[in-house]
């Protein structure tokens, strides 16, 4: 590949349910001159989010959709290549949402610098990065955990429940994880430290989830929805909270299954039970941002929170990796390796 080339992937089409390869078009461009206040880098790491597969629906959401020929969004680091603003030199690592493509131009107030000496630099879009920086504004800010107090965590083993458990388990809550499949399970358990972690596809689910809360759930951090809510919701306690992070069990149903309406037994628990349910986007606590990385930073230094990262090798590689990642197939943080 010539140097001064820029392979990117784009949105080719509209996806139907779970997405195809089809979906991505890759495209070679050449690489940008940064103008005044920008900076150009070379993608070293390529994060792979769940909230990707919403963002190519051509429907209203918290941010406008991608547009036909559209890069995806993605958040990256990647090494400074060139440089027009004085406080970022050539060299520099920053993060940022560059987007899927091998070189990315952006302005300095659109990416931080990042210190290599700090964590390995991939950790800037894991643990200390959009995950990390999700788990701790969702769960200070609304699941507002006390000592003793029992939380239930879905998606345990990935990049944001892993982070949300352990932070409850740092403020003293008893930590019960949900997660798909016995490795991750074990994983959760063992080396996160969870109290107990349970398999949702095990037939016994329900059973083991109320053995495993017998003075019932006080937060229920949310990152999948569908039935494991529904198992959820008899358990919880009064004035539970509820912090929505995801609902991936819906990203890629083409319709909504005929059901009796869920609303009046949701809206019941909702009122006698003093329910806070508050979805949230990890933009809302912006405001966070210094205090996340001082204290988050902290505990991965001092051994506190541990991570695990999924690296697949290979720019190309990033449309089967989301496809994967959106069936569960990813084992912690997921991560192109450009």
């Amino acid at each position: 590949m010539s140097a001064s080339i820029n392979r990117r992937f784009v949105l080719a089409k509209r996806p139907v349910g779970l997405p195809t390869e089809d979906v991505f078009r890759l495209e070679e461009t050449t690489i940008p001159d940064p103008a005044d206040g920008e900076i150009v880098a070379r993608t070293l790491y390529l994060s792979l989010d769940p909230y990707m597969r919403g963002r190519m629906n051509d429907a209203p959401s918290y941010v406008p959709p991608l547009q036909l020929g559209d890069v995806i969004t993605g958040g990256t680091v990647g090494q400074v290549v060139a440089s027009r603003h004085d406080g970022i030199a050539e060299g520099d690592i920053v993060e940022g949402y560059g987007g899927w493509q091998e070189f990315f131009r952006l302005s300095a107030d659109e990416c931080r610098k990042v210190d290599p000496t700090i964590a390995p630099v991939s950790t800037a879009l894991g643990v200390l990065g959009m995950p990390g920086h999700t788990a701790y504004g969702g769960l200070t800010e609304i699941g507002k955990p006390k000592a003793g107090e029992t939380l239930v965590v879905a998606a345990a083993s990935g990049a944001v429940g892993a982070i949300v458990g352990q932070i409850a388990k740092i403020h003293g809550c008893r930590v019960v994880g949900i997660a798909g499949g016995e490795d991750k399970c074990a994983y959760v358990r063992d080396e996160l430290g969870f109290d107990a972690a349970l398999n949702y596809r095990d037939g016994e689910f329900a059973n083991q989830l109320a053995e495993a809360c017998p003075n019932g759930i006080d937060i229920y951090w949310e990152n999948v929805g569908g039935p494991i809510f529904d198992t959820v919701l008899p358990h919880l306690n009064n004035f539970a909270r509820i912090p929505v992070c995801g609902l991936i069990h819906w990203y890629n149903v083409t319709e909504i299954p005929t059901v009796p309406d869920p609303t009046p037994k949701l809206m019941r628990s909702v009122l006698v039970k003093r329910l806070t349910i508050r979805g949230f986007i990890v933009f809302d606590f912006a405001h966070l941002q210094t205090e996340f990385l001082k204290e988050v930073g902290t505990w991965v230094r001092d051994g506190k929170i541990r991570y695990r990262e999924d690296i697949r090798d290979g720019f190309e590689n990033a449309p089967s990796a989301l496809i994967d990642l959106l069936q569960g197939g990813n084992f912690g943080k997921m991560l192109i390796k450009a």
